[in-house]
């Protein structure tokens, strides 16, 4: 809490946020139908105060992969008593999870860096593309400085593999901001930050990490980190 008392970064985030909700309010406005895809994350916690406190005519909605950690089902709730929100959740085709574990076993995910994107496109790739199916633009909480396969990340890009507008209106916030606008507006965040987990995924891909590890270092732990996106944003070639 003492990074608050800086007034560096207090200002910071106050213009910052203002930007963020600008950006919100246009793509609202100009690529309607868009949504917001909320992992639940704390940067994705951030993006949610703003639309609903703000009234940003954006829908929210989330993945439920089946495989969510307790701690990230006990958010849910707790938005719907802080905000009144109910997410719009998306699930798994039984056929296609049903298919991967006959295929791979129950945790075939760790076998290979193709069962894991196997399991990833059945569980959130698929399921995100009903999400966004008929929409114009979608929202996401990434951050360039999360990982290596961010770095360059743009605030706009055009989508090519859903067709459609990606805005990641996060883009150069650092995790102190973040984490300054979490605290300072008292928005309720996933209890697994509190244990060491930066990034929090499905719970058998997801670990806390040690003190100095990058924050993306917990996810899909036993791979490269130039492989580490479970599909929903690599860039169609």
């Amino acid at each position: 809490m003492t990074q608050l008392l800086d007034p560096a970064l207090i200002n910071g985030v106050a213009a910052k946020t203002i930007d963020t909700r600008k950006l919100l309010e246009r793509i609202a406005a100009e690529f309607a139908p868009a949504v917001f895809a909320n992992s639940l994350g704390a940067e994705d916690m951030v993006l949610t105060d703003i639309i609903v406190r703000e009234g940003i005519g954006i829908e929210i909605f989330s993945l439920d992969t089946g495989r969510l950690a307790p701690e990230t089902y006990d958010l849910m709730g707790r938005l719907t008593r802080h905000y009144g929100l109910k997410l719009k959740l998306y699930y798994p085709r039984h056929r296609l999870a049903e298919n991967f574990t006959r295929e791979h076993g129950i945790n075939g995910f760790y076998d290979s860096v193709e069962s894991r994107k196997a399991c990833c496109h059945a569980r959130k790739v698929e399921p995100l593309q009903r999400a966004l199916a008929g929409k114009k633009a979608w929202i996401t909480g990434l951050r360039a400085e999360q990982a290596a396969t961010r770095t360059g990340l743009a605030v706009q890009e055009f989508d090519a593999a859903n067709g459609l507008e990606k805005f990641n209106p996060l883009a150069d916030w650092s995790e102190k901001e973040v984490w300054a606008y979490v605290h300072a507006n008292a928005v309720p965040y996933n209890k697994l930050h509190d244990e060491g987990y930066p990034s929090i995924g499905c719970a058998p891909c997801t670990r806390a990490v040690a003190p100095g590890e990058h924050v993306r270092s917990g996810r899909w732990w036993w791979e490269d980190p130039t492989s580490k996106e479970c599909g929903l944003h690599v860039k169609r070639a």
